[in-house]
């Protein structure tokens, strides 16, 4: 039974999650502030994160920047009631893998869990896939992607990623050499309408950036088509 920790400090909110998400067949733990949130997300290994903007004692921000600092990359679904684009940016920048912005279905909420559960599927298994020899990889120069391992190297050194991150690399990947708007990336890796804010595509490109290319500002492999969106581009050998 996958695990799913819920942090608000609305009651009402809490019991209606942990309602839904239950009858879904998860099993749901709950924290009413960010340090019960904070202990819960490390001790206890949750697979999904539904994590309040807003907490007593240390809100999500915190929460997340911290998580990924200790290099815990569960996925996190940011909640807020906040509706301005600098929020949900902000939150993508430190970490989080997806936003809802409240008021929200309960059933939308549980779609999210299910889908980023089947997007980090593949890391979880790695343990009884490891070295298959006809496993499918990419390599380009020092950059090596190993799809069914959920494992990035580069120059032979690992580097984490998110499952959404992980998720929109392979993607980018597949369809090398070709332009992808923004608004596709949003429908392939996302699955679901953002109405139209495309700023979660770049964020994760940027961190995309950040982590394989040796200049980000100058990056050899995602590169930005302007005014239609990004390409993966394979190097040209010398």
């Amino acid at each position: 039974m996958k695990r799913v920790l819920v942090v608000d400090d609305e009651s009402s909110i809490v019991t209606l999650l942990k309602y839904n998400l239950e009858e879904a067949g998860f099993e749901v733990i709950t924290a009413m502030d960010g340090k019960e949130g904070l202990n819960l997300a490390i001790n206890e290994n949750p697979d999904v994160i539904v994590l309040d903007w807003m907490l007593p004692y240390m809100d999500g921000m915190e929460i997340c920047k911290e998580l990924r600092i200790k290099k815990i990359q569960t996925p996190i679904i940011m909640l807020t009631a906040k509706d301005e684009e600098f929020d949900k940016v902000l939150g993508l920048e430190l970490g989080a893998d997806d936003y809802m912005t409240k008021p929200f279905s309960p059933r939308e909420v549980t779609a999210r869990v299910k889908a980023m559960i089947r997007r980090s599927g593949m890391a979880s298994d790695v343990v009884n896939t490891e070295s298959k020899p006809s496993e499918e990889s990419y390599v380009f120069g020092p950059l090596q992607v190993f799809p069914e391992r959920f494992e990035v190297l580069l120059s032979n050194e690992p580097i984490e990623f998110t499952p959404k991150e992980f998720e929109l690399l392979v993607y980018l990947i597949e369809n090398k050499n070709r332009v992808l708007t923004r608004d596709q990336l949003l429908s392939a890796v996302w699955n679901y309408d953002f109405a139209g804010d495309t700023r979660i595509v770049d964020v994760h490109i940027s961190h995309l950036r950040d982590k394989i290319e040796e200049n980000s500002r100058k990056p050899i492999y995602i590169k930005t088509i302007r005014g239609l969106g990004y390409k993966f581009e394979e190097p040209k050998t010398k």
